[in-house]
């Protein structure tokens, strides 16, 4: 989230899409609700289904699976030429002044720089003209017909209200309707809030439908402002915290970058790292990343860490595929490349697509280790569950281990929710049994792979041998060591630039603004620095003081970073200081200084006439409508297909078969032949997670599995017409991977939609039941989705698949 849970209690009109606010986070959902019963505020539910959001929604419009962007990208047409774009907001926050480079192009569905037979663009044109001295031209007019405001302009004026009518399958009286609610937030005292989950992340294109979401917020002039921003909406309590920390295994902590095997020398990882500014002024907060980096070093190998052997870089592990994620691990299983795995608390194969692929990997390992507190659905693979899963034992020779650990409420820690807020918890009680916490099985797996390597040697000791593990029990390093690592100490007493010492030696740091390139301090996660200070535990703090009444509780946990509640929230002033309207007030200059309701996301005494603009995060200090680096599709947003689509071209660029679908998509060649066509499987279907059921968790527990105790698929009552299907009845949904059987409910919550000339129907199937657990035994959902990713996250495209549907009878 930009912003965070409470803030949506000021939002003016919130926009629900590509999520069931009020179905998945039922908690978080009461700020919605706050929100329309303080500021009279429109909801606004855009899915392919109604659903629980849909029914206290002010405004609702059914929308075909994967294609946000062709709404979101007519939303922007609309804005530019009705003219309803925050003016001053665009002019002085965001790039829409710089002009791009000759040499940039778009045609026919694909940017300039493409190559077909790699599938990947050389994203050398996708730059700025810069002046002599490195800076990038600007057009204050944004009359420039290179200025990045008309190239988008003339990008989404192909968006129009047809297309969107066309594509979505939306009318368009109701397309431009919502479009005028939203565009009602350009004004000073209005806000947007967008919330959006896993359907519009879990695309083939998802990182561009929600990137397409902020450009739709900056033209508002809503990011950074009281009940605006783009807020994701977590599927776990902890899965901002999982990222933050570098889980994702192309990052290292506080988003960090794991090097690329094309930069062996730290100069060169430095260089494609460190982002001085391309505006004049500007202050490009990742010109400061060797501090994060070195710190980070320092915190894992201590003295070993030297400037002379470039803080240990060359023992870090080399990528040499963009990110070497689950995706890719399964398929080097089902290859044989892979001896081996860890299984952390995740059911892969319940959570990642094709289950049978999935399987084939699992059955061709040497052994296969699984760390959870449940007995799932991925630790016994290797049984058979009759017709749910059918497998023969004899013929798997992994060898699994299963080690059970504790759940969260049964250690100490820190949980890291959507808001970015770290709240710290005691434990409750033990666990149960054998089980141990994550932690205490890790520390044991460490020093026992270290005493392997001290007694038998090793092919590349070093990063084992000299990692540093100074705990007070190595073998359980307790939360409270691991929160005061990841916020980072002193190593040596630490001066300001007049010499005063502003931290001992061995003190906890105050913020990560005191972190130094030249190894004298050591970091856990440069994000987390201010977590647990000199001061005490930040975490802990439970003071709901409110002294502005925006929401903002200051002394609630801890937020980062640096503790602030909204991101980018200089923004929510105007460029001289003063709010943008009165009831929007948060930040605004004091004639000395920035105050407000939060922690200014912005130097404290850098007065408005210094002219540094908001987003100093970026190279440029505005928010980006062109991505010059970032993302792998292009710079602007562009509706492509999903990987199978019910129809059988992609209107928005209907002569070049290449952008069909996501023209960089991410598949595996073997996977190529395992997408079905619309002739075979006619329907469209999207997974979606119940309020009743939390992931494949709670089908072991039985109150849940009274609530919600049986598999089923949602069909449309036209549908099922045609199909001789009625409620109640058993059905078999089939994909080109596989096949399950649920239980029929027909409802009138999914309609036929009119799509480039074809009727489309759309089917839903939840995603919680499987083989283990209290609950009726079922078939897995994933055994119907395909084996893709999106372009730039590999994040499986679980929301838009084909399918076909057939009753095999048997009401129950």
């Amino acid at each position: 989230m930009t912003n965070h849970w409470a803030d949506i209690a000021n939002a003016d009109v919130i926009l629900s899409m590509g999520g069931n606010s009020a179905e998945a986070h039922p908690v978080g959902f009461r700020w919605v609700m706050r929100a329309k019963e303080r500021n009279n505020a429109i909801l606004i539910s855009i899915d392919p289904r109604f659903n629980r959001t849909t029914a206290v929604a002010d405004y609702h419009a059914w929308i075909r699976t994967g294609t946000d962007i062709v709404f979101l990208g007519g939303l922007i047409n609309y804005l530019i030429e009705s003219d309803r774009y925050a003016h001053e907001y665009v002019r002085e926050y965001t790039d829409a002044s710089l002009i791009v480079a000759e040499g940039f192009g778009f045609e026919e569905g694909l940017f300039s720089g493409y190559d077909p037979a790699s599938k990947t663009y050389d994203r050398q044109t996708w730059n700025f003209d810069m002046d002599e001295r490195g800076f990038a031209r600007r057009d204050p007019s944004l009359q420039h017909p290179r200025c990045v405001f008309q190239l988008m302009r003339q990008h989404y004026s192909r968006y129009t209200v047809e297309q969107v009518e066309n594509i979505c399958g939306m009318p368009g009286d109701t397309v431009v309707q919502l479009w005028e609610l939203i565009a009602q937030t350009s004004a000073p005292d209005k806000t947007l809030t967008i919330l959006y989950a896993l359907g519009w992340t879990q695309h083939s294109i998802g990182s561009q439908i929600i990137r397409c979401g902020a450009m739709v917020q900056l033209l508002l002039g809503n990011m950074g402002m009281p009940g605006g921003g783009v807020n994701a909406l977590r599927g776990h309590s902890n899965i901002q915290g999982l990222t933050d920390i570098g889980l994702l295994s192309n990052l290292l902590p506080g988003y960090l970058n794991l090097p690329s095997a094309n930069l062996q020398t730290y100069a060169d990882y430095l260089r494609t790292r460190i982002k001085q500014p391309l505006v004049e002024g500007e202050v490009s907060y990742w010109k400061f990343y060797e501090r994060f980096f070195v710190s980070l070093m320092k915190d894992w190998y201590g003295d070993v860490a030297t400037a002379e052997n470039d803080w240990c870089y060359d023992w870090l592990p080399k990528l040499s595929v963009p990110i070497y994620d689950i995706l890719y691990a399964i398929n080097d299983m089902t290859l044989g490349k892979m001896t081996g795995a860890f299984c952390q608390g995740f059911n892969i194969l319940a959570a990642f697509p094709n289950k049978a692929k999935v399987m084939d990997g699992l059955s061709k390992l040497k052994y296969f280790v699984i760390m959870d507190p449940l007995t799932v659905e991925t630790g016994e693979f290797w049984k058979n569950f009759g017709e749910y899963h059918d497998v023969d034992p004899s013929q798997i020779g992994t060898e699994v281990f299963r080690l059970p650990t504790t759940c969260f409420a049964e250690d100490d820690g820190s949980i890291t929710n959507s808001s970015r807020w770290l709240q710290w918890h005691e434990r409750s009680a033990p666990g149960p049994g054998e089980s141990m916490t994550d932690t205490e099985i890790l520390g044991e797996v460490m020093l026992r792979l270290k005493h392997m390597y001290q007694e038998e040697g090793g092919a590349f000791p070093d990063p084992i041998l000299n990692m540093s593990w100074n705990y007070k029990v190595p073998t359980y390093p307790t939360a409270e060591e691991l929160a005061k690592e990841y916020n980072g100490r002193a190593l040596v007493d630490l001066t300001d630039d007049s010499g005063r010492v502003i931290r001992r030696k061995g003190e906890l740091l105050k913020d990560f603004s005191e972190l130094r390139d030249d190894g004298s301090t050591a970091c856990g996660c440069w994000i987390y620095s201010g977590a647990w200070t000199e001061e005490g535990n930040m975490m802990a703090r439970r003071d709901n003081a409110d002294p502005y009444n925006t929401g903002n509780t200051l002394g609630w946990a801890w937020a980062w970073p640096m503790n602030r509640r909204i991101l980018y929230n200089r923004a929510s002033a105007r460029p001289d200081g003063t709010p943008w309207a009165p009831n929007k007030a948060f930040i605004w200059w004091d004639g000395e200084r920035w105050t407000g309701a939060d922690v200014p996301d912005f130097p404290l005494t850098s007065a408005p006439s210094q002219g540094v603009r908001p987003f100093i995060i970026t190279q440029t200090g505005g928010g980006h409508f062109f991505a010059c680096e970032w993302l792998n599709e292009g710079p602007f947003p562009e509706h492509y297909e999903p990987m199978e689509s019910p129809i059988d071209r992609n209107p928005m660029s209907p002569n070049n078969p290449l952008a069909f679908n996501n023209p960089i998509v991410r598949v595996f060649e073997q996977d190529r032949d395992s997408f079905g066509s619309n002739k075979d499987f006619p329907y469209a279907a999207t997974t979606y997670r119940l309020t009743e059921h939390f992931h494949y968790w709670t089908t072991h527990a039985r109150l849940n599995a009274i609530a919600q105790p049986e598999k089923f698929i949602e069909i449309g009552e036209v549908l099922a017409g045609e199909l001789g299907i009625s409620a109640g009845e058993r059905v078999r949904v089939t994909s080109k991977r596989g096949f399950i059987t649920a239980v029929a409910v027909v409802t009138k919550r999914l309609v036929p939609l009119e799509i480039d000339g074809r009727t489309v129907h759309q089917i839903g199937i939840p995603i919680h039941w499987g083989f283990k657990g209290v609950a009726k035994k079922a078939h897995l959902t994933n055994t119907l989705t395909p084996f893709v990713g999106d372009g730039n996250t590999q994040t499986p495209e679980f929301k838009s698949f084909l399918v076909n549907v057939e009753k095999i009878g048997g009401a129950v």
